[in-house]
């Protein structure tokens, strides 16, 4: 047995380094060590060789100390026992006594296996062995280059001088390294402090390693995509070759490993329904043997978000059996995917709530606010709880040194009902602005918007703390864009940015920004360009045109899926460039070849894009309306969010509905009936003012209002705000009663026999069908009076079912030159019967 137990061991490189010798050349210590088989062993042969222990003794016995820890499950390892125990003192001593004796991998090894056992970065021992290692930097084999960079990292060394050495020998030596852990242990190491040029040498690098590697090392393309996301670079070609790996290996993941690679996917947002799905099913395999607390967490986060309610009901079950086992980390990450699946199991909240209570004094910082903001999301109800989280969140707050975490801090603040706000907060705050982004300016907007509203004092005037915030927040954004110089940077910044303070603020000047680093728009940061205007419904035509020239230029080094970004604004904010017809032609050309590799819910967001802008490619109908498609769409919408699942069924129901009526040659079927049926028995009955006012000014027009029907709805269910017939004199025709929308005092719409719009009556010979629309300020641009795209699309189609369509701008309506009752009546006279035919 105790050779069967050598053998064993010694296969590990600890006890292979020094095991080596002849018979002559014994060492009877680490032949007591080669026959452990546990830590407490280990710590019994160190206690009994005190004094002859040498300097490989204790590089052997640490090492294997923490060998036994990491062949351990997490729930079974006993760290903390190794850490307090006294013989392990004893090593820390002399391994810190005999630092200079160690050779150069066999210090590395110390520094990260002391570390590994929970050895603090402060202690002294951690101390001198970094101190040892930076003198020895340049002459490290690259493995334990690697592993030092990593002990740098877990020490939160990123930006240290040694990492910025190590930045430098990786540079210099990329070309010689063959090894793909190597490669992408020293990419995520290093990655805060890489330039534009080596960034891009690392990824041909790493593309290189993937294609010679052994596939069923998934760590390696997973450290890949750690580093992308790193560095926030979505760097497609990559991505996809990493995910190619990792698809084939998710059936040998456990819940922990997809876990973190779901996590790594959304947040650089990249979405690969193959994966989603594959992963979905494997971690339905993994339900019944996740019944301990760590393996279930692990689990529980990656399933819960895409898994049916069934599903869903099982976790939930297991977690309330769980609940009083879970640690304070396990509780924060079940907590978080209560909100993220929008739980109401009130005793389910209450138990993991209990459990955080316990644990409060665990948490750092940025944990007290990811608890506290989950806990409000899920509308849990503890006013001794959340007091305590207040006081916790103002204490770390006015101790925090860091921007981002004053930030986040700040935002979690706001979120909790309070009567008045520290001055210490409030000069906190003011102190980090300088130090701030645009979008950490932005989240302090809102916060400072939230206190501003539930301060007591706002009915009677702003007090001035908030007035005197609030300036410092202009002047630290303005001063942010007026010194921007680098677009890459800015689009970074300016990702997230929504809200009034911006729009009001900022956006103007934002723009002018923007058109002043136009040259540095290219192919690369295209697709981010062109959804920054989208999304902020900012119609500027030097940035657009731009845009396009450089796509136009460049169209094979954009991704083939990023050409959904790029045409995007052009779609949604209806504008025409120079080439507008090539432009969408050459797009349309890089996608038609890479239409099944497409994920099938981009694919829908894309043909709906250029259903809007009037632009139906044969190869991409008949690939999104048949029936494998559908299927694969219905599987991947199960794994999505909520919010983006519906976002999808709307758009496929709008490009069904487009397809029908503009390409009635495709045959493509209508299959929307019962989905807008539903959408219809959800929706709010009610119309606003100003279309009532409309309502009762079209009667006096056309002679009755019983002239004029309310919220019409059409085939394929258009809502018209009004619709009316006129005769081929272009006299109005009045409806019956029956078929007639009531409207009550409250604005609600009663209801008639011709509710759905299957009942239309047929209109006179000669006679026409107006539709009469109220555009809000949704159907323009923000910043002009340019009709955006659906607006448009919706006037085209109305068309096609036999509308004339009258369109009424509300900055028409609402002018001072119709202020009066008879201005408002002739101007709908003239918008209806002219251009009748």
């Amino acid at each position: 047995m105790s050779m069967f137990r050598l053998r064993a061991v010694t296969g590990s490189r600890y006890l292979r380094r020094f095991l080596h010798g002849g018979a002559a050349n014994r060492d009877h210590v680490l032949e007591q060590l080669g026959i452990c088989s546990g830590e407490d062993q280990v710590l019994e042969v160190v206690g009994k060789n005190k004094a002859k222990l040498t300097v490989n003794h204790v590089g052997c016995a640490i090492g294997m100390l923490w060998h036994f820890q990491k062949e351990k499950p997490q729930m079974l390892r006993t760290v903390e026992f190794i850490k307090s125990h006294p013989e392990f003192l004893t090593l820390r001593v002399l391994a810190e006594n005999k630092i200079e004796l160690m050779d150069d991998v066999m210090l590395v090894d110390m520094l990260y296996n002391v570390l590994r056992l929970n050895v603090e970065p402060s202690d002294s021992l951690a101390q001198q062995l970094v101190s040892e290692a930076w003198l020895r930097l340049y002459r490290f084999p690259m493995a334990s280059l690697s592993k030092f960079a990593v002990c740098l990292s877990d020490q939160h060394l990123q930006h240290s001088p040694p990492m910025g050495q190590i930045t430098d020998i990786l540079n210099q030596k990329l070309s010689s390294i063959d090894d793909a852990r190597i490669l992408t242990t020293l990419m995520v190491s290093v990655s805060s402090l890489v330039s534009p040029h080596l960034r891009d040498k690392l990824i041909n690098k790493a593309d290189h390693l993937l294609d010679t590697m052994d596939p069923s090392h998934y760590n390696n393309p997973r450290r890949m995509v750690q580093f992308l996301r790193n560095i926030k670079y979505s760097y497609r070609p990559l991505l996809e070759k990493c995910n190619h790996i990792l698809l084939r290996n998710v059936p040998h993941l456990n819940a922990e490993n997809i876990s973190i690679i779901m996590g790594l996917y959304q947040s650089i947002q990249f979405n690969n329904c193959d994966f989603c799905l594959a992963a979905k099913q494997r971690l339905m395999e993994l339900v019944d043997s996740s019944a301990d607390p760590f393996s279930f967490t692990k689990l529980f986060v990656a399933l819960g978000p895409m898994a049916g309610e069934d599903t869903k009901e099982r976790l939930e079950s297991t977690a309330l059996l769980l609940a009083e086992d879970f640690n304070a980390h396990q509780a924060l990450a079940v907590a978080e995917t209560l909100e993220e699946i929008q739980c109401r199991n009130l005793n389910l909240i209450q138990k993991i709530a209990s459990v955080v209570h316990k644990n409060l004094h665990v948490y750092k910082p940025m944990e007290i606010a990811r608890i506290t903001q989950a806990l409000i999301l899920l509308h849990y109800q503890s006013p001794e709880l959340f007091t305590k989280l207040r006081n916790i969140l103002v204490q770390f707050l006015l101790n925090s040194v860091y921007p981002y975490e004053v930030t986040m801090l700040t935002r979690v603040l706001s979120m909790l009902p309070s009567p008045r706000l520290d001055e210490g907060v409030v000069s906190r705050v003011e102190a980090v602005l300088p130090q701030c982004n645009l979008n950490d300016l932005n989240t302090f907007a809102m916060a400072v918007a939230k206190w501003v509203r539930n301060d007591p004092s706002y009915r009677h005037s702003t007090p001035s703390k908030y007035v005197r915030l609030l300036q410092t927040l202009n002047r630290c954004g303005h001063e942010r864009l007026r010194k921007a110089d680098r677009l890459d940077l800015m689009l970074e910044e300016l990702k997230y940015m929504s809200g009034e303070w911006f729009e009001e603020m900022l956006l103007e000047e934002t723009m002018v920004t923007l058109q002043r680093l136009e040259d540095q728009i290219s192919w690369t940061n295209v697709p981010e360009m062109a959804l920054f205007l989208t999304r902020t419904n900012h119609l500027c035509t030097p940035l657009m045109d731009r845009i396009a020239s450089v796509a136009m230029e460049n169209i094979n080094k954009i991704h083939y899926s990023a050409t959904y970004a790029t045409l995007l604004p052009f779609a949604v904010l209806n504008y025409d460039p120079p080439g507008v017809d090539e432009l969408f032609d050459i797009c349309i050309q890089r996608v038609i070849p890479h239409i099944s590799s497409f994920d099938p819910h981009l694919l829908v967001l894309l043909a709906y894009a250029l259903a809007v802008a009037d632009c139906f490619p044969e190869d991409l109908v008949r690939e999104i309306f048949n029936v494998n498609f559908l299927a694969k769409l219905d599987s991947q919408l199960e794994t999505l969010p909520d919010a983006l699942n519906k976002r999808i069924r709307l758009r496929l129901m709008e490009l069904n509905r487009a397809v029908c009526l503009e390409c009635p040659e495709s045959q493509v079927p209508w299959f929307h009936e019962r989905y807008c049926l539903q959408l219809q028995k959800k929706r709010n009955g009610s119309i606003s003012p100003v279309q009532q006012q409309i309502h009762k000014m079209l009667g006096e027009v056309l002679g009755g209002i019983n002239c004029a029907r309310v919220a019409l709805l059409t085939t394929y269910f258009y809502t018209v705000d009004f619709e009316c017939v006129l005769d081929r004199h272009h006299q109005a025709v009045a409806y019956s009663e029956q078929s007639q929308l009531q409207i009550s005092e409250d604005g609600k719409v009663r209801w008639g026999s011709d509710s759905v719009g299957k009942d239309r009556s047929e209109v006179p010979p000669g006679a026409q069908r107006v539709a009469v629309d109220f555009l809000d300020s949704k159907s323009f641009c923000k910043n002009s009076r340019h009709m955006k795209g659906e607006a448009m699309m919706r006037k085209r189609h109305l068309e096609i079912l036999g509308y004339h369509v009258v369109q009424i701008p509300h900055f028409e309506w609402n002018s001072m030159e119709l202020s009066t009752q008879d201005a408002w009546k002739e101007y709908l006279r003239k918008k209806i019967f002219t251009g009748l035919p």
